[in-house]
């Protein structure tokens, strides 16, 4: 085997475990404009929070006319993505009545939050963070997380 193809395996069997993007603060506010820019076109007026792959927020906005108890809902959404690695929504159907995750809601001192809303950002199979959307039903604050989320690369390239 030549030191080309050598190359070409390391890098295909490691690429996507080498992530250079980290959660910074350009990152984050520029996805939460994104956000608030298509909360606005819904007539939404929300709270959009992010957080880094650890939970801890990096960046919160609250739109005017956003209701202020979405503030701390918004930032668990971010939290609840990263503690447990998937959106909201996701979580909330595990931990209904009779589902093997029911009570997962009442841990982490009151800070999971299974309304939908949550989504984690990924690059590649790595989790750089979290977006947290509240302020809207829980399947319009699922819709923005998820639109945030599918945005991210799109963000990421604009930087």
């Amino acid at each position: 085997m030549n030191e080309n193809n050598l190359e070409k395996i390391i890098n295909n069997i490691v690429g996507d475990a080498i992530v250079k993007e980290v959660m910074s603060l350009k990152l984050a506010v520029k996805l939460i404009e994104t956000v608030e820019d298509k909360a606005a076109e819904m007539g939404l007026a929300v709270v959009v929070a992010v957080s880094d792959a650890s939970g801890r927020p990096i960046a919160v906005h609250c739109m005017d006319g956003a209701y202020h108890g979405s503030f701390d809902v918004a930032v668990n959404k971010t939290y609840t993505s990263t503690a447990f690695q998937m959106s909201t929504a996701k979580l909330s159907r595990l931990c209904q009545p009779g589902q093997d995750l029911y009570g997962l809601q009442f841990s982490n001192n009151g800070k999971v939050m299974i309304l939908g809303g949550g989504e984690p950002l990924m690059v590649g199979k790595t989790m750089i963070g979290a977006l947290g959307v509240s302020g809207g039903s829980a399947q319009e604050d699922s819709d923005l997380a998820a639109y945030g989320a599918s945005a991210l690369k799109e963000v990421i390239k604009c930087l």
